[in-house]
């Protein structure tokens, strides 16, 4: 039952974030496109736009897909934990926690979902279990996370400074 329990969780998390990266590159399901989803880069102040907009758009869709078929499990979890983190950081921190105004319910239900997969392994019923792979554990992880906030920190680190409010002459 834990396999097929690990299964669903793998399928639910990795193919609605593959979707999600589907938006973002192909303009799926309503999304952006990699033109707005540049431009929603842009908007957020990271610099260079272009390659982090590749970056994260390909960390969701290869993400999810690499987690829903249980391939190399560690990576896509990690991968899609960068997203999710500057997710939460630039968008969703700053409205709460409730995903109903916008806050960061949904990203912290995916990360703690993928940190469960990436600490159990994807279970019997994956491409890992088939093949009979087993990255090194915990070094995987642990180099995984070390390097993951490191690249957060970097892309958080590169947004361009905020516009000075312009100000006027007060009138009296």
């Amino acid at each position: 039952m834990v396999a097929l329990g690990l299964l669903i969780l793998r399928l639910v998390i990795g193919l609605t974030v593959a979707g999600h990266g589907a938006q973002k590159l192909f303009g799926w399901w309503g999304g952006p496109g990699m033109n707005g989803w540049v431009g929603a880069m842009n908007r957020m102040r990271i610099r260079p736009a272009v390659p982090w907009a590749w970056v994260s758009a390909l960390a969701e869709l290869l993400g999810g897909l690499g987690l829903a078929i249980g391939l190399l499990t560690p990576l896509p979890s990690l991968a899609i934990a960068g997203s999710m983190l500057v997710a939460i950081a630039l968008v969703h921190w700053p409205r709460g926690f409730w995903a109903t105004k916008g806050g960061y319910e949904f990203n912290l239900s995916i990360l703690a979902g993928i940190a469960a997969i990436a600490l159990t392994g994807p279970g019997a019923y994956s491409l890992d279990a088939a093949f009979g792979i087993h990255l090194p554990e915990p070094l995987t992880l642990i180099a995984g996370t070390i390097l993951l906030l490191i690249g957060v920190a970097v892309a958080l680190g590169t947004r361009a400074p905020e516009q000075l409010a312009e100000t006027k002459p007060q009138t009296t």
